[in-house]
C-alpha cells in the first residue's frame, strides 16, 4: 500500500497530476478540492495516497489532508459507489460540507453532483450517516500560490468532462471565465455555475 507520495510535481492535467518521486513519475488523479491546493508545477508537493489494484489497472488517488483520504475510503466502501464517483463527490462538495450535508440529511447537496441521482444520494446519506466527524474550523494547511496557466481553458474543460459534465454543460459553465483565469479559479467558477439551481 501507498499511503504517503512526496515529490516534484511535473504537471497538473486535472483531474491528473504527475509526480516525480525519486526519478519515479506517479500518475494520481485528485479530487478538485485537492488540486486547489496544490503549488505550482516544479515545486515540492506532498500527498496522502490510495492505492487500487484492479482487474484493469492500478490506480493512485492523492489527498491533501487526511480527512479527505478518510472520507474517499468511506465513500468507496459504499455499493454501488466506484473510486470516480467517489472523486466526483469530493469534487463537488467539501469534506465539511459533505458532512453538514449528511448530518441535515440534504439530499438536494448531492443531486447537483454529475452521476449522482435522487435513490444514489438517499444511499450516501444514509450509509454515511454518523459517519463522517464534524469539520475542524482549519486544517492547518497554508494556502498555497495559484499558478497562472495561460491557455488553462482545456484544462478547465477536460477537467469538468472528468467530473462527469456533459460538453454542453461544461462549455455553457465556461462561458462567463475570462481567457487570463487560471486553472484552479476557472474551475471553481465553473462549478459554482453549475450548481445553480
Amino acid at each position: 500500500m501507498i499511503g504517503r507520495l512526496s515529490g516534484i510535481l511535473l504537471e497538473k492535467k486535472p483531474p491528473q497530476i504527475l509526480v516525480d518521486a525519486g526519478g519515479v513519475g506517479y500518475e494520481v488523479d485528485v479530487p478538485m478540492s485537492t488540486f486547489y491546493e496544490l503549488p505550482a508545477c516544479g515545486e515540492k508537493v506532498c500527498l496522502h495516497t490510495h492505492f487500487l489494484v484492479r482487474e484493469d489497472g492500478h490506480f493512485l488517488y492523492g489527498f491533501a489532508t487526511g480527512e479527505e483520504r478518510a472520507t474517499f475510503r468511506r465513500l468507496i466502501r459504499i455499493s454501488g459507489i466506484g473510486a470516480r464517483m467517489a472523486l466526483a463527490v469530493l469534487s463537488g462538495l467539501s469534506t465539511g460540507e459533505l458532512a453538514r450535508a449528511v448530518a441535515l440529511q440534504e439530499t438536494a447537496r448531492l443531486v447537483k453532483i454529475p452521476g449522482i441521482g435522487k435513490k444514489t444520494a438517499e444511499r450516501l446519506l444514509l450509509e454515511l450517516r454518523g459517519k463522517l466527524e464534524k469539520p475542524s474550523v482549519s486544517d492547518g494547511r497554508a494556502p498555497q500560490p495559484e499558478a497562472s496557466a495561460p491557455g488553462g481553458r482545456d484544462d478547465i474543460f477536460n477537467a469538468l468532462l472528468a467530473l462527469g459534465y456533459t460538453e454542453r454543460e461544461a462549455l455553457a459553465a465556461m462561458q462567463g471565465i475570462a481567457p487570463e483565469t487560471d486553472v484552479s479559479s476557472g474551475i471553481r467558477q465553473a462549478l459554482r455555475q453549475l450548481a445553480k439551481p
